[in-house]
């Protein structure tokens, strides 16, 4: 259904699943990599049409609907029961942290915790008129055109370049109607995101978010004080692709966070 590759370190360590964003690829992770796969088991995920499971999308009728959150979602679920993975702490960027809050919805007990990097969960008046665009010329204008200006609009700043290279470049490996067929989803996102932002998630939750992050840290900003379990970690020098323009700081907040969850849960079991 999915590409997905995954690294296993022992029956003793918890699982982690990373999930990219739109137009991304698990490719986005590979300075997580080694610092994860030392101390987790990590499971590595490309979403449908995107990275390596772009060749498998061909072979599943399903791939012809229209696609939703909860379509999305699905599918990485049906990796983890492939995997026989009953319980995982997830780690996402961007677009990939609905992913992971919509999985909490269907699924709230296979989430261990969660870290939101780049976390979306508003879209303000800069974003809506980005979604409005994209729909009035998605049909005339290249694609990647809209990528890349959505990319450069997102991160605007010089040190957010190689973060915007990645995204790109993972981008012109989409079909043009895969692309369609995600962008739709931004018909779905707002009334999502009221209702994300009004219920907390169970799991403990860790945004981790750019200080230069312009367009989504205000909200995450003013989210975070109605909710109980969940904790804000902003990194100084840092746009909206917190593990790639800053890993190490990101590796180690990340790492902490998830080990002391991990010890939490095995003191309550």
């Amino acid at each position: 259904m999915l590409y997905s590759k995954s690294f296993f370190n022992g029956e003793d360590k918890d699982w982690v699943v990373f999930v990219h964003g739109a137009g991304g690829s698990s490719s986005i992770w590979f300075r997580q990599l080694k610092a994860y796969k030392d101390e987790f088991n990590v499971l590595l995920v490309d979403l449908r049409g995107h990275g390596k499971s772009k060749e498998m999308s061909t072979m599943k009728k399903y791939y012809k609907e229209k696609y939703t959150f909860k379509t999305v979602s699905y599918d990485v679920l049906e990796v983890l029961k492939q995997e026989n993975i009953q319980k995982a702490h997830f780690v996402g960027v961007s677009l990939g942290t609905i992913i992971i809050r919509t999985i909490a919805e269907i699924n709230p007990d296979v989430v261990k915790s969660a870290v939101m990097c780049g976390a979306i969960t508003r879209l303000d008046v800069r974003s809506r008129v980005l979604v409005w665009l994209g729909h009035t010329f998605k049909k005339v204008v290249p694609f990647i055109w809209l990528y890349k200006l959505f990319a450069w609009i997102i991160m605007p700043k010089k040190n957010h370049e190689e973060s915007r290279s990645l995204f790109v470049k993972d981008a012109k490996n989409l079909a043009r109607k895969e692309f369609l067929k995600w962008f739709r989803l931004t018909y779905d996102v707002n009334p999502l995101l009221r209702y994300f932002k009004e219920k907390e998630m169970e799991a403990p939750t860790l945004y981790i978010m750019g200080e230069e992050d312009h367009m989504f840290l205000p909200p995450v900003r003013k989210m975070i004080q109605e909710f109980k379990h969940s904790e804000l970690v902003v990194v100084e020098g840092s746009g909206h692709v917190v593990n790639v323009d800053k890993p190490d700081e990101f590796n180690q907040i990340t790492l902490e966070y998830l080990h002391r969850q991990s010890d939490l849960k095995k003191v309550e079991s």
